[in-house]
């Protein structure tokens, strides 16, 4: 008979209680493993003897959902999971976070043991609650309500006898279980005992989860540390207390019911502070007490120990909370002196080969008339490239007048770029308006996304290059014009003329010099330009530290809004974090998230995201109001989160292209 028959065997066994005449010694479980055991029997009616093992994944727009909902748990959760993941490292182990239900909602493994999880189920999505799976660290913590080891043989299924897994649970500031964090190996060698380093690990890391959303939850609120030894207040091993105005406490987390002796929150909640503690409210809540950064000798009302309190300086400030870990390395960036209006070619060449040489050639043609093509992504940097080749000319102190063809309707580009005569049509200005090519006589105009303008304007446009000439909307008097013309696509117009949608003339009247600008991921100096991005955004004379595993993680992005991305998010970093280190939770979930990747490398929970916001947008049928009534979500956050995974809308119906 094989093990998993075995295994079988035993469970059915010990679920129909044998009586005393059964050969051989009584089966011995932990209390939590034998409750699970028969749970899973009696209750679910679950197979103790199934061998095969297929994860069940929820659908799509449901993971969506769940994303949605724990964004916060996710963004504290992965930058401590990463953590943890650092200590270890090469031991085989896998890292899962799953909501309170057991379904996955992050993970992070050692990439050569990505495929051999996976096949265990250990992947975004999968349930495993123990109504699903049987006793499992997940399922079993959920049921348990406390931090759980099960090992290799203490699951339910034989499928499942070659994981040993440790399950602590993650409690919302009410005390409600609201997530699970687990370490599971495959085909552990060591006793059930060994894996009680692990367990003690995952118990810590998931009580630093607890303790960071505990003071995000409450960071407009006072907070208040506690311990009965001076050097653990402000750290993880300290209780806190969110007080009212009033001096009231409106929450304490589970280190404060310890210290405390409380038996549940309600015994502490409601209370005013002056019962719990021997200082009245007004000493705390005063302002000139919530300028102290020193500790204040207290003694609990009950049992008149003593304790020392602090009040929490990272709550109150409408920023999230951190605990920090001092033994992390920090690294500090220099701030600029001033910060620059327009960045000039010097400042863009960076130390990029192909930077460098398309500044060469840029400066050669400079103060010339000739036609300068741009192409790139997205958010490469087009526009920047086009204000410093204007500022580098002969032209720097005319204007540089810029149009993007593809943000604004067709049906307005004509009277944007050619301007209109006073009452040239139906809501017209009465004094008409000077049009983009004549506001540029004399300077550059800079035609962004070329590629995107209508073929009825392509051919007028050329008719203006050709003849330095403008005629206005409703009038038949040309204007001369004085013009220089820069333009930028992130499309490839060459395929775009064999398709007959862009000019082959307009082309070559467009296309003196072509500058190819590298993405963002394709830089070879992209450190110095995160560098000099901290550095330029951060003006106020104060250096930016920044912890080495942020700073790491932002070199690791892969960065699909290139350099406009880069600079959006560093202004968010720094405008959002007003503590003295920027550390990894306070990174967007974009940034934060980009290690948990697929086989080909790219960052799976964003990937999973996108599809299901795409699943359950077409399953709305393109309405984004009920789209968003799903997800839980307002419209505006639904539009957001569209833009930033580049999911195409059609904005006459708000629907998927």
């Amino acid at each position: 008979m094989d093990a998993t028959a075995v295994h079988a065997g035993n469970v059915l066994e010990f679920v129909l209680e044998p009586k005393a005449s059964t050969p051989g010694p009584p089966l011995t479980l932990h209390p939590a493993i034998a409750g699970s055991w028969r749970r899973c029997a009696i209750d679910y009616s679950l197979d103790p003897g199934r061998r095969t093992f297929s994860p069940t994944v929820i659908d799509a727009a449901v993971l969506a959902e769940r994303l949605v909902q724990h964004a916060d748990l996710l963004q504290i959760a992965a930058a401590e999971i990463d953590w943890l993941y650092e200590h270890i490292a090469g031991s085989g182990y896998a890292l899962v976070l799953t909501d309170a239900a057991g379904i996955v909602l992050y993970e992070k493994t050692d990439a050569t043991l990505v495929d051999v999880f996976r096949s265990a189920g250990l992947t975004i999505g999968a349930d495993w609650s123990e109504r699903q799976e049987g006793t499992n660290g997940i399922g079993t913590c959920i049921a348990e309500n406390r931090p759980v080891i099960v090992y290799r043989e203490e699951h339910f299924r034989s499928c499942h006898i070659g994981l040993s897994c440790s399950g602590a649970p993650i409690r919302d500031p009410s005390g409600k279980l609201l997530a699970v964090l687990d370490a599971s190996t495959l085909n552990a060698r060591d006793t059930r005992a060994s894996l009680a380093h692990t367990m003690a690990l995952v118990s810590l890391s998931a009580q630093l989860i607890e303790k960071c959303l505990f003071l995000q939850h409450f960071q407009s609120e006072t907070v208040f540390r506690f311990h009965a030894r001076p050097e653990f207040v402000n750290l993880q091993h300290s209780g806190a207390i969110a007080v009212a105005n009033d001096g009231s406490v409106v929450a304490v987390d589970e280190t404060a019911l310890w210290l405390l002796r409380a038996k549940n929150r309600a015994a502490l909640v409601g209370r005013g502070i002056e019962e719990i503690f021997d200082v009245s409210a007004a000493e705390l809540i005063e302002p000139d007490y919530r300028g102290q950064t020193s500790l204040r000798p207290v003694r609990d009302m009950q049992f008149g120990r003593h304790f020392f309190l602090s009040l929490d300086q990272e709550t109150g400030t409408g920023r999230t909370a951190v605990i920090a870990n001092t033994s992390r390395e920090i690294l500090q960036l220099a701030p600029a002196i001033s910060r620059k209006a327009c960045l000039t070619l010097e400042d863009l060449a960076g130390e990029d080969p192909q930077m460098g040489r398309n500044i060469r050639s840029a400066r050669r043609i400079a103060s010339s008339r000739v036609p300068v093509m741009i192409q790139g992504a997205t958010g490469a940097g087009k526009e920047m490239f086009a204000r410093a080749l204007h500022t580098a000319s002969d032209r720097a102190a005319r204007p540089f007048v810029a149009l993007n063809c593809a943000a604004i309707p067709e049906t307005l580009i004509e009277s944007e770029l050619f301007g209109y005569a006073p009452g040239a049509f139906t809501g017209a200005r009465k004094s008409g308006m000077k049009g983009k090519i004549l506001q540029s006589s004399g300077g550059t105009l800079f035609l962004d996304e070329i590629g995107d303008m209508q073929l009825s304007l392509q051919t007028r446009l050329l008719r203006v290059l050709e003849e330095q000439e403008v005629m206005p909307l409703g009038t038949d008097t040309p204007i001369q014009v004085d013009l220089r013309v820069m333009c930028a696509s992130h499309q490839n117009l060459r395929a775009m003329i064999a398709r007959g949608t862009f000019r082959e003339d307009l082309y070559y009247r467009l296309n003196g010099i072509t500058i190819e600008l590298p993405s963002l991921a394709q830089r070879a100096d992209k450190e110095r330009l995160i560098r000099e991005f901290f550095a330029t955004e951060s003006c106020d004379g104060r250096p930016v530290s920044i912890e080495m595993d942020a700073f790491q993680r932002l070199l690791d992005y892969s960065w699909p809004g290139n350099v406009r991305e880069l600079r959006n998010v560093i202004r968010t970093i720094l405008a959002i974090c007003d503590s003295d280190v920027i550390r990894m939770v306070d990174l967007p979930s974009e940034v934060r998230l980009c290690q948990s990747r697929c086989d080909d490398g790219v960052d799976a929970t964003p990937s999973i995201e996108r599809d299901a916001l795409v699943q359950c947008i077409r399953d709305c049928d393109g309405n984004m109001s009920r789209a968003a009534e799903r997800l839980g979500v307002s419209r505006n956050t639904l539009y957001r989160r569209c833009k930033r995974l580049d999911i195409p809308l059609q904005h006459s119906r708000g629907g998927i292209i």
